[in-house]
């Protein structure tokens, strides 16, 4: 006979074990929610009659509707990495800021928050980086570390910016809105993109050898005349800034407060306008526009377009996260099509891709499912609650105890494990310490994000690693990440400081007295009868 309060303890001790065995997880999750649901039966704990449950939930897992919007962003992602738009990115923001130290390695975290924005995919983005700025970073004097961090680094900006699928797994594990959990991620998800730049620019600045800029052989949509073609860039850029702040100004309410609707049409505005300008020169054959400005306007319009066509409407209230999905993977199909490259070994590519990536996650949730059943059965999430609530400083020392768990954890576990395993066992005492579900979302995929980063089961470093030139060793690419891993930890501290960032109209108080939970719960930790 176990003591009632050793189960909780060691069935997660028990899960640890499979897991560090190499036994996949779903399977992990499963059997040991059996294993130590048969000794709960057996000790009087669970009536059999409780797992009898758990085709209930497994079908209410397979209808719900916030996981369908995973595999249309699956979809849509690596429809769009298929079809070339990563590499047309890549190589026209290139031209476009390679003149200038450090260059490529802005165009790389600019393309890899586009990429973001659009695919969603760490492993679509890492890949097409790696495989095409990464020999031209090397090529021209890059140093090998900054150049290998920097890539890694901004495909992780795919699990932090919308769509992102941590933040959709993230809403239905809390029980919010997606809308809302994409709201709250896209400032930090920016101010992100935002440090990286910064962090380049001072290395430019202290260290000129590591990001030399590149030679003007290298710069091939230059004028006949061997002009840069800066100006009409710049020309187009004023009338797009100029058109999108008068639509802003004109939507805006009257009553003074600022809509997303406003900001949707500034966007649209700005984009159509430059679109009109640059399509017109090319149509009647003007020459007003150099060959730099046409090729960044025709290829940065599409994934806009996108962007606009998935987020703005979910933004506006127009559409939910999955039917965005939808009208997202139909868009990228568009375009694919439109650039003459959609064919039926892509599709077919893409649908096994994504049939993978949703059953690999439908495992996972249905063992998660039966691990929960009888980890609650058996007073696990009391045990939780108990662990934490002898935690020093309260709410701040609970958050900072979560956060130092995930970022350990993410060393060793993909963020769907982290998301379906440990997410839900501290959702109970956040909600009864009155921590605003969305913040505390943003705070957990802003340190997900790390997971990617962290020896030594980092995916971004292996997926980099697999696609990097010989030269390029695993030591350097670890080294490379580790000021970009810095960088993310900042950005968490930042939310913290500043929840506004995330919830805007709300404030997220931290108080540092101790926890006193009230967890009595009759029969806990009392011997069966």
């Amino acid at each position: 006979m176990i003591p009632v309060e050793w189960l909780p303890p060691l069935m997660f001790a028990v899960l640890v074990l499979f897991m560090v065995s190499g036994f996949p997880v779903a399977f992990a999750l499963a059997a040991n929610g059996l294993l130590f649901g048969f000794v709960a039966i057996e000790q009087g704990l669970m009536s059999p009659a409780l797992l009898q449950a758990l085709p209930d939930r497994i079908f209410g897992i397979m209808s719900n509707d916030t996981l369908l919007a995973i595999p249309f962003f699956t979809f849509m992602g690596l429809i769009l990495e298929r079809s070339g738009m990563a590499e047309d990115l890549l190589d026209t923001i290139g031209q476009l800021f390679g003149r200038i130290r450090g260059g490529v390695a802005y165009a790389v975290v600019l393309v890899g928050a586009l990429l973001a924005a659009t695919t969603g995919v760490v492993a679509a983005s890492v890949i097409s980086m790696g495989l095409i700025s990464l020999p031209v970073m090397l090529k021209y004097g890059y140093d090998k570390k900054v150049a290998s961090g920097v890539i890694a680094a901004s495909g992780t900006l795919a699990q932090i910016i919308p769509p992102s699928l941590v933040l959709i797994v993230m809403a239905d594990q809390l029980s919010v809105s997606v809308g809302d959990m994409y709201t709250g991620a896209l400032v930090p998800g920016l101010m992100l993109t935002g440090l990286y730049i910064l962090y380049l620019f001072l290395v430019s600045v202290f260290n000129k050898n590591a990001l030399p800029a590149l030679p003007p052989e290298a710069c091939h949509l230059t004028e006949a005349n061997g002009k840069n073609g800066y100006a009409s860039f710049f020309v187009v850029l004023a009338l797009a800034v100029l058109s999108g702040f008068a639509a802003y100004v004109l939507a805006s309410p009257q009553d003074g407060t600022t809509g997303d609707s406003a900001l949707i049409a500034a966007i649209s505005a700005g984009v159509g306008a430059a679109l009109l300008l640059t399509a017109f020169n090319k149509v009647f054959k003007l020459g007003l526009l150099s060959r730099l400005t046409e090729s960044v306007v025709f290829v940065l319009v599409p994934p806009l377009a996108l962007i606009f066509l998935v987020l703005g409407t979910i933004y506006l209230g127009v559409a939910t996260p999955t039917e965005g999905g939808a009208m997202g993977a139909v868009g990228a199909i568009v375009l694919a099509a439109f650039k003459k490259r959609l064919s039926w070994t892509l599709s077919k590519q893409a649908l096994d891709a994504t049939t993978k990536l949703s059953c690999f996650v439908m495992f996972i949730l249905i063992g998660s499912t039966l691990f929960g059943l009888t980890f609650r059965a058996i007073d696990g999430d009391i045990w939780v609650e108990h662990l934490m609530g002898d935690l020093p400083g309260g709410e701040l020392g609970f958050i900072i105890a979560v956060m130092v768990l995930v970022f350990i954890l993410g060393c060793f576990l993909d963020f769907f494990e982290i998301a379906f395993i440990a997410v839900p066992l501290l959702v109970p005492v956040a909600q009864k310490l009155g921590i605003d579900m969305v913040w505390f979302g943003v705070m957990l995929g802003m340190m997900l994000q790390t997971s990617f980063l962290t020896p030594p089961f980092g995916f971004s470093l292996f997926y980099l690693k697999s696609v990097a030139p010989p030269a390029v060793k695993t030591s350097d690419i670890y080294k490379g990440s580790a000021a970009f891993i810095g960088l993310q930890l900042l950005m968490v501290v930042l939310v913290w400081a500043f929840p506004g960032m995330v919830l805007h109209d709300k404030a997220v108080k931290m108080d540092d007295s101790p926890l006193e939970l009230q967890l009595e719960t009759p029969g806990y930790g009392e011997e069966p009868q």
